[in-house]
């Protein structure tokens, strides 16, 4: 007997299933105030749009050097970001970890909304003058 699943049931199992591999600023943030955050940040950006600004704490791990990256936690996860909804580096990277064993989440949303929308604090560098 096959059992079929209401479209109810099956629109819970969708949403239910993206937020076991997708975060947002704000969750980030309110977990990083609450003292109760425990993963890794990664920004696979460019060297020099993270030197722009970033998450406060995050590693930069640009997207196309995943695959060849010094050993990053086990046992802790991962939360990757790039630019923004425009942008799927985030996503590549993630898949990539996640063949490499890491337990992964994306944060929608990225850079952009973490600044610009939410106005949570960044990190910024000293870029050399030209």
């Amino acid at each position: 007997m096959v059992m079929t699943q209401t479209i109810e049931e099956q629109a819970v199992s969708h949403f239910e299933g993206k937020l076991k591999f997708e975060t947002d600023p704000a969750d980030v943030y309110k977990s990083i105030l609450a003292g109760d955050f425990e993963s890794v940040i990664l920004d696979v950006r460019s060297p020099q749009a993270y030197a722009k600004s970033h998450i406060p704490g995050s590693i930069n791990l640009p997207s196309g050097f995943v695959d060849h990256a010094d050993p990053l936690p086990l046992d802790r996860p991962l939360i990757v970001y790039c630019w923004g909804p425009g942008c799927n580096g985030a996503t590549k990277a993630a898949a990539r970890l996640i063949r490499q064993g890491y337990s992964v989440k994306e944060m929608i949303g990225g850079i952009e909304y973490w600044e610009d929308k939410e106005r949570y604090p960044v990190e910024r560098e000293n870029l050399p003058q030209c």
